[in-house]
């Protein structure tokens, strides 16, 4: 498959900010309106723009599926907190994942960690299967990259940490390797953020997001964005944001780069509610285990030092509860904070049993191989009080128990 593309541009189309993290969450992509002063940017809604004479728009935007002034806005803002040059703002997560998918030619090899997002799973499996590309996994990337590469293989794809067991994976060792053979390294952050972790300035070259969680942060935006410093890769990838035309809304541009603003604000509070729970939860003797990289007995937690920032485990948590499956869906139903939903990264709590709901369509044996059993809970940990955080789970924990315990001495 050859894909046209436009002239490579030669300058970068966002400069690197090198202001703190909040300054640039705060201001990058958010300039004062020209004429009426406004602080806030208003919202361009028109899809189509006026121009002075033939091929000779008034401004810098023509078609709203090719550019619109909230979309720019957002993408620049995405790019500064990730150090990067270049950024897409797509619909979805996955409509993110499907357009990088759509830049290799019919043939490629793609090697994943095999502990990856289902729905990301989904497609490599049956859509990408469809286009010719074929993709192999592996649950040790770090150990087994080399040996998996083979002649066509383009792109080795990471989820750090992983979902929904929270592994992490040594992003500049892999790099090291994949580059060596001329292959691509896309990090998904998902879970992260930027705040948390910049996987370009560890050798990766493509950073996604579904913004739709941390970076929008309040659960009322579905979209996607890619990050990346390859002026010919942001030729073949705007090519194909503009023809396939899986864009978002400008209002949903303008709400996330809202939310972008507080990222820093809300994945502190996360990050440090998360580390309550978890030592708690690591602490209860109802739990089998619990996946967390901010805690010391993470088996990756050396990696979670050299890479996140100040050794954040991130809002994130997964738990293998007492009891099984009968356990695991109980305590979601009892908790009183923690809202039973997919989803994450927002700024209220949320947990869900992920063999039964994110990553169902995973074929049973390939989910516990990568550790996603029956009874293990995913915790997307919000800005709440950490006391009553803390109090919900370990009430949520104790009434699970107590029904087991009557069901057993009832039968």
């Amino acid at each position: 498959m050859t894909i046209a593309t436009l002239p490579i541009e030669d300058a970068p189309r966002f400069q690197k900010d090198n202001r703190g993290f909040a300054t640039r969450a705060v201001q990058t992509g958010s300039p004062h309106d020209p004429i009426t002063g406004a602080v806030i940017t208003p919202i361009s809604l028109s899809t189509t723009f006026a121009q002075t004479s033939v091929g000779n728009p008034v401004g810098l935007y023509e078609y709203s599926r090719s550019s619109n002034p909230n979309r720019d806005n957002f993408e620049h803002a995405v790019a500064a907190l990730e150090n990067a040059n270049y950024a897409l703002a797509f619909s979805s997560g996955s409509a993110t994942t499907a357009t990088i998918l759509q830049s290799l030619a019919t043939g490629s090899h793609v090697i994943s960690i095999s502990d990856v997002y289902g729905g990301t799973h989904r497609y490599f499996t049956k859509v990408a299967a469809a286009h010719g590309i074929r993709v192999t996994f592996t649950g040790a990337i770090e150990v087994d990259a080399r040996a998996m590469i083979e002649k066509n293989t383009k792109l080795i794809w990471i989820e750090t940490p992983s979902n929904p067991t929270l592994s992490l994976v040594d992003i500049q060792s892999v790099a090291d390797v994949a580059h060596e053979h001329g292959i691509m390294v896309v990090v998904d952050n998902t879970f992260l953020s930027p705040y948390v972790q910049n996987p370009l300035d560890h050798g990766a070259d493509i950073v996604i997001h579904s913004v739709t969680k941390y970076i929008n942060g309040h659960s009322d935006v579905l979209m996607g964005v890619a990050a990346y410093n390859s002026p010919e890769l942001n030729d073949t990838l705007t090519f194909l944001q503009n023809a396939i035309g899986a864009v978002p809304s400008p209002f949903d541009c303008w709400l996330a780069h809202r939310g972008l603003k507080t990222l820093h604000l809300r994945a502190k509070a996360a990050n440090e509610n998360a580390s309550a729970i978890a030592q708690f939860l690591e602490s209860s003797p109802h739990v089998i285990s619990v996946n967390y990289p901010g805690l010391n007995s993470h088996p990756q937690r050396k990696v979670a030092l050299k890479q996140h920032r100040k050794a954040m485990g991130g809002g994130m948590i997964s738990f293998r509860i007492r009891g099984g499956i009968r356990a695991a869906e109980r305590f979601c139903k009892e908790t009183r904070i923690f809202t039973l939903a997919e989803s994450l990264g927002g700024v209220e709590s949320l947990c869900e049993v992920p063999a039964s709901m994110t990553h169902a369509g995973i074929p049973i044996a390939a989910r516990e191989k990568s550790g996603v059993f029956d009874d293990l809970i995913r915790l997307s940990v919000g800005i709440e009080d950490v006391d009553d955080l803390v109090d919900d789970i370990s009430g949520a924990i104790a009434r699970v128990i107590d029904s087991l315990m009557l069901e057993e001495a009832t039968a």
